[in-house]
């Protein structure tokens, strides 16, 4: 019993990273049918938010509250990543509706340069560029009130950037110059260090649970609870809800698509950022740390069902428990008596790569019978 329980643990663990990595991807995807191969760079620019924000709560200034940066660092990596989202988006994104294979070249493309910037750039540099576009976009929406006229409001635009640009060479300078270890964001991986509260674990019937994969599951279920309501109670959830099911309707109703399509990728970037700050609690952050995921984001929104977050989150767990079952050899252990040619697949799948491979093969098989997925989308769109 005590096996069993501390496999479904290690299954939720690893569930809870698929789940918070593919929610938002799952969101996009299903909206406006997108494949955003760009999802997991997302991911790490979150987990690099997150890296930066440690670095400058290690300040003297901070240093008494720096057992908090990771609470900091989860609307930080919120913004940061939903920006970028956004930003490609709207550069993009928008030009190739309706063109799924120019979509899916267009993102790649650039997840290349994303990951490029990263290794390229002193991480200095490029934090005190994502400070100044963050200002630039968010200066003109805070004092659009106050100027009334387009003279004002082509002087609100300029006066936003210069600030912002002004804002994001001296945060730059200031972050150079106090912490050295601000420097290139090389291929070599950096380490994001958990605050004291995190350390360690707490041991119940028997079985120890690392406080650090507690505080990711706690954080996707924040995110998935956020997201519900989001989706079912607030007026622009609503909006997207039904832009989900008829776009062509919706816009004949007066709901602006446009909007909806910008803050739909603006939000599941978002996630994606959030995601990213649990990844960089398991390990060390670097430019390929998307990578690793973005074939498993994919699985999960196929396999539960394009656009349902109910789906997403079973395929989710789902996913992680057969990882844990098979990958660490538990299966054999709970099933000792198991027939020796099914023991031995079982056996030569006991990594974490293999069991990954016989999960993968085990979902094209069952798409061949439901390729809808768990939960179908539902609506005359699909339909028709």
């Amino acid at each position: 019993m005590q096996l069993i329980l501390e496999s479904l643990f290690n299954g939720v663990a690893i569930g809870s990273v698929l789940l918070i990595a593919a929610l938002g991807l799952a969101i996009v995807f299903g909206l406006m049918g997108v494949i955003n191969l760009a999802h997991g760079e997302l991911m790490m620019l979150g987990a690099y938010s997150t890296y930066v924000t440690q670095l400058i709560f290690k300040l003297p200034i901070l240093q008494p509250f720096y057992n908090a940066y990771v609470i900091v660092a989860i609307p930080i990596a919120f913004l940061v990543s939903g920006v970028v989202g956004i930003l490609l988006e709207r550069s993009v994104i928008r030009r190739l509706y309706g063109s799924p294979l120019e979509t899916l070249l267009a993102t790649w493309g650039v997840s290349l340069i994303l990951q490029q910037f990263v290794r390229s750039v002193p991480l200095a540099y490029g934090t005190g560029l994502i400070i100044a576009v963050l200002l630039g976009i968010t200066f003109p929406i805070i004092l659009r009130k106050r100027f009334v006229g387009q003279k004002n409001n082509q002087i609100l635009r300029l006066g936003s950037w210069a600030t912002a640009a002004f804002v994001g060479v001296l945060s730059a300078s200031l972050i150079s110059a106090s912490i050295s270890r601000l420097g290139r964001a090389s291929a070599r991986n950096v380490d994001v260090t958990a605050p004291s509260w995190m350390r360690g674990g707490f041991e119940l019937w028997g079985i120890t649970f690392p406080m650090t994969r507690m505080v990711i599951i706690v954080i996707t279920l924040i995110a998935v609870l956020g997201v519900t309501w989001f989706l079912n109670r607030s007026v622009w959830g609503i909006r997207i809800r039904a832009v989900t099911q008829n776009r062509s309707m919706s816009d004949c109703l007066g709901i602006s698509t446009e909007t909806v399509d910008v803050l739909t990728f603006g939000i599941g970037s978002g996630l994606a950022g959030v995601a990213g700050v649990a990844v960089s609690l398991l390990g060390s952050v670097g430019p390929n740390v998307g990578s690793s995921y973005i074939v498993g984001c994919f699985m999960v929104v196929v396999l539960g069902g394009v656009g349902n977050l109910l789906g997403t989150i079973i395929a989710s767990f789902s996913i992680g428990i057969l990882t844990d079952l098979i990958g660490a050899g538990r299966l054999l252990t709970i099933w000792p008596e198991m027939p020796p040619p099914l023991a031995a697949t079982v056996d030569f799948f006991a990594t974490t790569s293999m069991a990954r491979v016989l999960i993968f093969a085990l979902i094209v098989i069952f798409l061949q019978f439901r390729p809808a997925g768990l939960f179908p989308q539902k609506g005359r769109m699909v339909e028709a």
